[in-house]
């Protein structure tokens, strides 16, 4: 693989998105990269102290993640992506329909 083509993969990463303002809440607006969502949303669980200290695989959701995960429910934080995912969108192209 030369490294022209992972700079094209990563670059997807790196394409801002826009982002709902449920997530917005912890986040704070965007648009922004995948990449900085991840890291803010994890910012934020570090620091409200989130993560189960018996298993640090759960996160365990405030008032605004729940709004976030649908759920006050204990979730797994590889399930954490899809449910953050709703939350992100492609921008719209100019010209495009």
């Amino acid at each position: 693989m030369t490294t022209k083509d992972k700079e094209k993969k990563n670059s997807a990463f790196m394409r801002p998105v826009e982002i709902s303002e449920t997530l917005a809440e912890v986040t704070g607006k965007g648009p922004m990269p995948r990449t900085e969502v991840t890291k803010k949303l994890w910012d934020y669980i570090k620091k409200n102290k989130l993560q189960d200290p018996a298993n640090k695989r759960n996160i365990m959701p405030d008032a605004k993640l729940a709004k976030v995960f649908g759920s006050s429910q204990a979730i797994d934080m590889f399930k954490m992506a899809s449910k953050v995912a709703k939350h992100l969108k492609e921008p719209e192209l100019a010209g495009s329909r």
